[in-house]
């Protein structure tokens, strides 16, 4: 993730996260998304049809879950721009089923990691932080 990228999602709450819990379920989705394409992967390589649709079925409902939680009023342009990645990486998965294509799973679990490490940035701070918020977080 671009440092310019990092600081927006310190000056931006894209989730309306104004706790270390909703910052941490964000990043328990992020994970879940990208442990289901890495097992995706493995069924695909496997020739397991119906789990492999499992899984990305999966994944897609995960990053569906956040970017129906992105607060698009409070976030701005970082929540739409996150909705706009997000629809894409949806798509991007459907693909990756009907064609069995890997580079597709591994660009969008490339794409969740970038947008985990941002959001990790911010769980550190609060992990640290007893009543305060992290820093450039708003409520």
């Amino acid at each position: 993730m671009t440092p310019n990228a990092l600081g927006q999602y310190r000056t931006v709450n894209a989730y309306g996260a104004a706790n270390g819990d909703r910052l941490q379920l964000v990043l328990r989705m992020l994970d879940g998304a990208i442990d289901r394409i890495a097992s995706a992967r493995g069924h695909m390589r496997r020739q397991e049809t119906a789990a492999k649709g499992e899984a990305i079925g999966r994944a897609i409902g995960l990053i569906d879950g956040l970017s129906t939680a992105l607060d698009k009023e409070r976030g701005g342009s970082i929540a739409a721009n996150l909705e706009s990645l997000y629809d894409y990486m949806m798509r991007r998965l459907v693909e990756a089923n009907f064609r069995n294509d890997e580079r597709r799973l591994d660009e969008v679990a490339e794409l969740l990691g970038e947008i985990r490490s941002g959001w990790a940035e911010l769980v550190r701070p609060a992990a640290t932080t007893t009543a305060a918020e992290p820093e450039g977080v708003h409520a």
